[in-house]
């Protein structure tokens, strides 16, 4: 806001300047009594000016605009005139009106040229800003309804998870009732700030596992390694959720222990996320399953939150599928902001 109101004042300041300097400096005003009455002058047809285009031209009321554009021309040189006729008395009969009223004619037109280039690119500003701001709300719009998307799809996962464990009356349900609360709790209310720390991501992933794991008993299907300091780092929100919940999808029903590998890794500006699992009987280990999110919605959201910083690796193999996101500078500002307004 104050970027644009700073570009708008230097637009108006610089045709004054611009006008002052060359045409009574040099130029139109020879008189030098005359010089501080026609600067008011020229200020009154600059401003009045202003005011009609503003007013009629910008709507394309183009009637009264020449109307009024013909009584500015008439009043702005009409103390040409009086200063021609009284001061200097230079006007003896009334033939030399038009000669004197056609002299004065550069002079307002000059101002009405000027300021008919101050709108004109103050339209030509204004109209740029709210292109990019509006870019920008269909930007967070389609955030908004990717993140969204993520929810609901999660929890009807999940959600049948937990009814199996009440059905079969498994004692761990209670404990899969608090995960999903300490989940809901940041998919809800802390997952809407523009970055999150890494940490609180990984922990997000790791109650995701933890809830996941009731259905293996006792044993450890995953390789979970975090590397790097996570603890300062930020990133968005909601991001890792997909490839998690794809490898366990996939995976052939019955896992050893670490069959499924995740790791986290911090090297530098670089942020590196590896989920890797083995290939099931299954329907084929793919993201976009019909009817799901899945990977459109990981490379959407990469897309729009780190362009031309991010890789997504996804190869696959008779035994193995892996997934690899690479992200660049990842500490950077994502490109994800508030829309502001130009006017309040």
């Amino acid at each position: 806001m104050n970027r644009i109101n700073k570009i708008l004042a230097l637009i108006h300041i610089i045709p004054w300047a611009v006008a002052l300097v060359i045409l009574f400096g040099c130029v139109l005003i020879e008189d030098e009594p005359f010089r501080p009455k026609a600067y008011l002058i020229g200020l009154y047809v600059f401003y009045a000016h202003l005011f009609i285009f503003k007013k009629y031209l910008n709507k394309r009321k183009y009637k009264p605009y020449f109307l009024y554009l013909i009584g500015i021309f008439l009043t702005g040189s009409f103390p040409f005139l009086i200063f021609a006729y009284f001061i200097k008395q230079e006007i003896r009969v009334w033939v030399d009106l038009l000669v004197y009223y056609g002299d004065s004619i550069p002079i307002v037109f000059t101002f009405i040229i000027f300021s008919s280039l101050v709108v004109i690119l103050q339209n030509l500003i204004i109209n740029t800003f709210k292109k990019e701001q509006l870019e920008k709300q269909v930007i967070n719009t389609e955030l908004v309804y990717l993140k969204s998307q993520i929810n609901p799809h999660f929890l009807f996962n999940t959600l049948n998870n937990i009814h199996t464990l009440v059905y079969t009356q498994d004692p761990a349900a209670p404990e899969a009732m608090m995960r999903l609360s300490s989940l809901m709790r940041y998919m809800i209310y802390e997952s809407n700030a523009l970055t999150v720390p890494l940490s609180i991501e990984i922990n997000y992933l790791q109650d995701y596992i933890s809830l996941q794991q009731l259905r293996y008993k006792a044993t450890p299907i995953v390789d979970y390694q975090v590397e790097g300091n996570t603890e300062t780092c930020h990133i968005a929100p909601l991001l890792f959720i997909h490839l998690l919940e794809n490898a366990y999808k996939h995976s052939p029903s019955r896992l050893r222990p670490g069959s499924i590998k995740v790791s986290v890794a911090v090297k530098g500006n670089q942020l590196i996320a590896i989920f890797q699992n083995p290939i099931g009987n299954r329907r084929a280990n793919i993201l976009e399953e019909p009817g799901g999110i899945g990977l459109l919605n990981v490379q959407k959201r990469l897309q729009l939150l780190y362009p031309d910083r991010h890789r997504l690796d996804i190869n696959k193999t008779d035994e193995v599928f892996t997934v690899e996101l690479k992200i660049a500078n990842f500490q950077k500002q994502v490109n994800e902001k508030k829309p502001q307004l130009l006017y309040n």
